[in-house]
């Protein structure tokens, strides 16, 4: 068995790329590391790409996840966008691939169902949950791509079967009768 895994996960984009890495132990879930890519001052595609690729073994290297989750890219209208986010998301992969880490990927639409229970949630929902869900007593970046990154961490981690910290309730008394702080 396992005692701790490592999952980092990565929200790709062309502007801001977000990095989110978790530690779980016991099925307990903690925030190691957040961390975004600002691309927007790079003058090229290709510049990018390569920038992507460097930031992304530097955190494998640094943080040596066991897992990397990726979001996958929504369909969008503009063709030319999509084609550029998809290779974005590419270069993340590979470079994972690169040091033999397994990859899953999540559509956003899944994220935010894991994250908040609503798959239309905006990116402050998703952040302030991820706050709550961590224990975080303030958001520690202004970037929501970055927070996205540790949206795609702990989907991954809620549908990786390793939660042991929930609980199940019957009805409302059940509820109660194990969350007794929450009767005002």
């Amino acid at each position: 068995m396992i005692s701790e895994k490592i999952i980092l996960g990565i929200d790709p984009g062309t502007t801001v790329m977000g990095f989110g890495i978790i530690s779980v132990k016991k099925g307990k879930m903690e925030m190691v590391s957040i961390h975004e890519l600002i691309l927007k001052k790079y003058p090229n595609h290709e510049t990018k790409l390569k920038y992507i690729f460097e930031r992304t073994l530097s955190l494998i290297d640094e943080f040596h996840p066991d897992e990397v989750a990726l979001e996958a890219p929504f369909f969008g209208k503009n063709v030319q966008s999509m084609l550029k986010l998809g290779r974005a998301q590419g270069v993340a992969m590979a470079a994972s691939l690169y040091r033999n880490i397994p990859i899953t990927e999540y559509s956003p639409k899944k994220i935010k169902m894991a994250i908040t229970g609503n798959g239309n949630a905006s990116k402050e929902q998703v952040a302030g949950m991820l706050q709550n869900l961590l224990n975080l007593k303030e958001f520690p970046t202004k970037y929501l791509d970055a927070s996205d990154g540790l949206a795609v961490a702990v989907c991954h981690h809620f549908n990786s079967g390793t939660i042991t910290d929930t609980k199940s309730y019957s009805g409302w008394e059940s509820f109660l009768k194990q969350n007794p702080d929450r009767l005002k």
